[in-house]
Order: structure tokens, then C-alpha cells, then sequence
């Protein structure tokens, strides 16, 4: 029997309990026939009109986006608007469209918990503790050798996928670092949790001026608090789409899985003055 988009369905609720999003979050399926057979399924950050268009030209019958398309209403899905036009260029592909966002962020396996991972942090545990053991938003760990923020920053390069913003880094570069902080997507609001300024040097993205600068002016008057390292938000959040597909294959194995390494950070370049 073939396995239809409900058989994903139920095994996405399985993983990621769209229960235990944020308030504000819209995850689940957006547009598809929980009865259509599925046979591939393609995993990206984002849904845009890059990753629809390789949904559709590999014949995915689903799209799987970490980010929502439709988190803010919208009152008209009319094709001169570019989500209209992805919706309807997905629902004329018979190519369903799903997001597991925040309730994909704060699972075992979540943005931060593989971002963690991958920096190698041991004794690791959530920033703010979720309602089940072992999951909530960001995550706290500590290095096995502690480095320089520099050499972490630099290894950090070689993890991320390359983008033009790049990485920039808020301390001196010698400053030695041991427990670590890391939140995958934006996470500026977790600044003056705790966790973080207790923290050697929080790992994020989308930092602003005045919350960055504010943090550390305090880090400056306290005599401790967190250096910072800002990332580019799709590249912090896209190491999770291989944790994501391995959850996924083992799941429904009869399914193919892949993964778009294209590039969706909205940025093309930048000028060093």
C-alpha cells in the first residue's frame, strides 16, 4: 500500500508535536491531499520560488520547510504575489507543502541541538526548558578544550554553509571561551536570559544593533557576560535538514528524502569598507 501524505503526516506530528510550537507560529501542512500518495519528499529551509522550483523539478510530491509561508496572514493568494504564485504553482505540481518551525526547533534533535552538536559541546542542555525532558528553545553546552573566540568563530566557519554576510563577532579575539551558548534563528530575545549571559559567548543569528550593543556594554560594566557571534540565520537553521531527513528515512523508509543545498539566505554580497 502506498504511503500517503497522512502516513507523513502522523510521523511529522510524531517528531515534531505541532502542539509545542510558539503561540505565534503557524507549522503543519499548508496546501496537499492528506490522502495523495507520496513517494519523494524534499526538505529547505525555506519555501521560495528557488526550492519550489526543485521541488517541481525532481518530481517531489512533497516540499518540507523548516519556515512557515504563511506565518502572517495574508488575504489574498492571487498569483502576482509571490506566495500566491508558489502556492499555486505547488498545488498545479500535485506537490504538497509542509513547515515544522518552532515545534521542530526545541526538540532532542532540533536547530540548536544539532548546531550544538556540531561545535561539539558536551553536558548540553536547553536554554529555556520545554514542558518534556530534553527539549526547549536554544541550547547551553560546554567544550571539551576550551579555544579563543577566534578559533571558534573560524570553526564555525568551516561547519556553516558559506554566505555573503558571513560571520561576525562581537569580543576580542583571544578571549578564551568554555560554555557556550546557541540558539539557531534569530535569538536576540534570549540575550538577557540567565543561561546566556553566564554563557563564555552566545552563538545566534539576526542580532540587532541595540540589543547587541546593549548586551555587551553590560558584559563591559559586570566584568562578565557573553561574547557574541552572529550568523546568517538560513545557515544556522539548515544543518537540521540532515538531522531532519535521517528521523525521516528511518521512519518511512520507502520514501526518497533529500535535502536542498541551495542557497536561500536572502543576501548576494556584500562591500568591506
Amino acid at each position: 500500500m502506498p504511503t500517503s501524505l497522512s502516513d507523513v503526516l502522523q510521523v511529522v506530528q510524531e517528531l515534531w508535536p505541532v502542539e509545542n510550537a510558539e503561540s505565534w507560529d503557524a507549522p503543519g501542512l499548508v496546501t496537499g491531499d492528506p490522502s495523495a500518495p507520496i513517494e519523494r519528499m524534499l526538505l529547505a529551509v525555506d519555501a521560495v520560488g528557488l526550492t519550489v522550483d526543485e521541488a517541481i523539478a525532481t518530481e517531489s510530491d512533497l516540499l518540507l520547510v523548516h519556515h512557515p509561508l504563511l506565518l502572517r496572514g495574508v488575504t489574498s493568494i492571487a498569483e502576482d504575489r509571490y506566495k500566491g504564485s508558489l502556492l499555486t504553482r505547488l498545488i498545479r505540481a500535485d506537490c504538497a507543502l509542509l513547515a515544522a518551525h518552532t515545534n521542530a526547533d526545541i526538540v532532542d534533535r532540533g536547530t540548536s541541538a544539532v548546531l550544538a552538536d556540531a561545535l561539539g559541546l558536551v553536558d548540553v542542555y536547553p536554554i529555556v526548558p520545554g514542558a518534556a525532558p530534553d527539549t526547549g528553545l536554544g541550547r547551553v553546552g560546554r567544550l571539551v578544550t576550551p579555544t579563543t573566540l577566534g578559533r571558534l568563530a573560524r570553526a564555525l566557519a568551516e561547519i556553516l554553509p558559506a554566505t555573503a554576510s558571513g560571520i561576525r563577532v562581537s569580543g576580542d579575539y583571544d578571549t578564551r571561551v568554555e560554555t557556550v551558548a546557541v540558539c539557531g534563528g534569530a535569538g536576540d530575545s534570549l540575550l538577557g536570559h540567565p543561561e546566556v549571559t553566564a554563557a563564555d559567548v552566545y552563538i545566534t543569528a539576526d542580532l540587532r544593533h541595540h540589543p547587541a550593543s546593549e548586551s555587551r556594554e553590560q558584559a563591559v560594566l559586570a566584568g562578565r557576560g557573553p561574547a557574541l557571534i552572529d550568523v546568517s540565520h538560513w545557515a544556522s537553521e539548515w544543518l537540521w535538514l540532515d538531522a531532519a531527513a535521517d528521523q525521516l528515512r528511518s521512519a518511512l523508509p520507502e520514501l526518497e528524502v533529500t535535502v536542498s543545498d541551495l542557497r536561500t539566505d536572502p543576501w548576494d554580497f556584500v562591500i568591506v569598507q
